[in-house]
């Protein structure tokens, strides 16, 4: 009598007989390239990623087809490692240009995440339509949080500027406003809160505060 399963195959699957599954090992690979893209100290550029993810595909599924589990792992391991790294790449072209620190940059913003008040004003996250600098059309990264303040700020100088309290904002409300901003940043604090990874995680990559003195725009 035939055998009509195998503890190395799928019964009956496209996988049967003594061939191995190779789906293991491509979970494996995922895994171990993600992992590997972490640790970079530093991204290479965009194109490199792509051909690298590229060729992964392509010998995974050869892999795949020829049951060779070996390759099946290393090819998505390196294919991982370059999605994780083109994703990577991609978000960083999208932070914040430097020459923009610190600029009042009137923009038109959607109210993205019910806002937060305390004491000092209100925290806004903010997915950015349009942004202007001196009139002219400039780039910013497409999600920023921002503090409308309630009271009296200061703005690194001697004087302060008596803000023009919030209104009561909505979360999917559109506002032109201006605003300045500063890239993400945080304490080192040992074995702490990190605060620059946790805006990362949340696609945030630039903080700043509304303009909204007696001498700002409306």
């Amino acid at each position: 009598m035939s055998a009509i399963s195998d503890p190395n195959g799928i019964p009956g699957g496209e996988f049967g007989g003594a061939k191995p599954w190779p789906l293991p090992a491509l979970l494996l690979g995922v895994v171990v390239g993600a992992s590997l893209q972490l640790q970079q100290p530093q991204l290479w550029h965009s194109g490199a990623y792509g051909g690298l993810l590229l060729a992964g595909l392509g010998v995974v599924v050869w892999g795949w087809r020829a049951h060779r589990r070996a390759v099946v792992f290393a090819a998505a391991a390196l294919a991982l490692f370059a999605l994780c790294g083109l994703r990577a790449a991609h978000y960083k072209a999208e932070a914040l240009q430097p020459a923009l620190e610190g600029q009042d940059i009137r923009i038109t913003a959607v109210v993205a995440a019910m806002p937060q008040a305390n004491e000092a004003g209100t925290r806004l996250r903010l997915a950015v339509e349009g942004a202007q600098l001196g009139g002219q059309p400039v780039r910013l990264p497409p999600r920023i949080d921002v503090t409308w303040y309630g009271s009296a700020f200061r703005d690194g100088g001697p004087a302060a500027d008596l803000a023009h309290p919030p209104p009561a904002l909505r979360a999917g409300e559109r506002w032109d406003m201006t605003v300045r901003l500063k890239a993400p940043h945080g304490l080192r604090n040992p074995h702490g809160f990190d605060l620059e990874l946790w805006l990362w995680e949340q696609g945030v990559q630039a903080t700043g505060y509304v303009r909204a003195g007696t001498k700002d725009d409306p």
